[in-house]
């Protein structure tokens, strides 16, 4: 483990968030969701990286609890 970067690493963050929620514009919540799903399957595949999959996942549940 530790090999998930958890601090802002993203250039141009505020003009990337911008753009995530106007691809969500107009769509329906199925559809909203499944935007989501394919999403994050793509930049899972790009990462390829089990390990660091298994932590994001694992920072992501924790992080839905508090």
């Amino acid at each position: 483990m530790g090999k998930l970067t958890l601090t802002p690493n993203i250039a141009g963050a505020d003009d990337f968030y911008a753009e995530l929620i106007d691809a969500h514009e107009g769509l329906t919540k199925d559809q909203s969701d499944a935007l989501n799903a394919r999403l994050i399957l793509t930049l899972a595949n790009h990462i390829g990286d089990r390990e660091v999959l298994t932590e994001a996942l694992r920072v992501a549940k924790a992080a839905g609890k508090s």
